[in-house]
């Protein structure tokens, strides 16, 4: 069986496991690392692996796996499906997350390519979660309560902000869908904690939530992938009222995120042409295998 040449483009923490994870699964190959300083500073677990400044640089790449901030995820996805390779990403702005897909539609239609978005665990695994729990009660209410845990998206963002020489934004549940972000700064010398913060808040990744900013010497030293979410579901199936679905998980981040990527990326080359998210993508095109064999086990 051919393997799926799969790059990864970008290397911090998903970009990390994204390999340990292609590594894992028999169905892939690793065409190639794209870092912005290329095979500069090469690190040591890279080194069987082309390192590349640019994806045109690698060979027959079937899928790239998008391990870069989510703001770049659009300019990235435009250029590599015109170039004919697949893309998928852990985009996760929610409110943004129609119109990333509308923007990404037309150009994967045209070049005949497919490009699977928000596929990181929420969005992405729990919203096929939130998607059967509605199902199942098609009337009622669902809540989603992440954490406590560290946000990757979140804590981007704070870095990306003048003055922050690095930063970890915590997710702390209150309840039935509503959280408090607690954030941790280590700031470049000169920098204003007030102005940060202001920063901070006016972001569209914390404007509708409680947030809280704090200075801190070392954020290393607080640092913790752990992540977790419990999703609720009460409602009505059929006339019949009071039903109560749960789903739970506790989890290391940027590993579940590399994991979901890697399942979307195989999926990517079972769809036709053009955008999705995951609660379009059938759930089984995920897995690796035959698919008589998948619903002979699962079923």
């Amino acid at each position: 069986m051919k393997k799926i040449r799969a790059a990864v483009v970008g290397y911090g923490n998903i970009g990390k496991y994204t390999i340990e994870a292609l590594e894992a699964s028999e169905d892939f190959e690793i065409a190639g690392v794209v870092r912005r300083n290329g095979a500069e500073n090469k690190p040591a677990e890279l080194a069987q692996y082309d390192v590349v400044k640019d994806i045109t640089e690698l060979k027959d790449v079937d899928v790239a796996i998008l391990a870069t901030p989510t703001r770049s995820c659009e300019e990235y996805a435009k250029k590599i499906l015109a170039l004919g390779i697949n893309t998928v990403d852990s985009f996760d702005i929610h409110t943004s997350i129609l119109d990333y897909r509308a923007a990404l539609m037309p150009v994967a239609k045209k070049n005949g390519t497919v490009a699977i978005i928000s596929a990181g665990w929420d969005p992405g695994s729990d919203s096929i979660v939130r998607t059967l729990m509605q199902s199942l009660a098609p009337k009622g209410l669902s809540y989603t309560n992440f954490g406590p845990g560290r946000s990757m998206g979140h804590s981007v963002c704070v870095r990306s902000k003048a003055g922050v020489k690095d930063a970890l934004s915590m997710t702390i549940p209150v309840g039935e869908g509503i959280h408090r972000r607690m954030v941790y700064v280590e700031l470049e010398e000169g920098a204003d904690l007030a102005e940060v913060t202001k920063a901070i808040k006016a972001d569209p990744y914390f404007a509708n939530d409680e947030t809280h900013v704090f200075q801190v010497e070392s954020v290393d030293a607080l640092n913790d992938v752990g992540h977790g979410v419990n999703l609720t579901r009460k409602g009505v199936s059929g006339k019949t009222h009071n039903q109560l679905f749960e789903f739970n998980m506790k989890i290391n981040n940027p590993a579940l995120t590399a994991q979901v990527l890697v399942n979307v990326a195989r999926a990517s080359l079972k769809q036709q042409p053009g955008c999705y998210t995951m609660i379009e993508v059938p759930v089984i095109d995920m897995l690796p295998g035959d698919r008589e064999s998948l619903i002979a086990h699962l079923v």
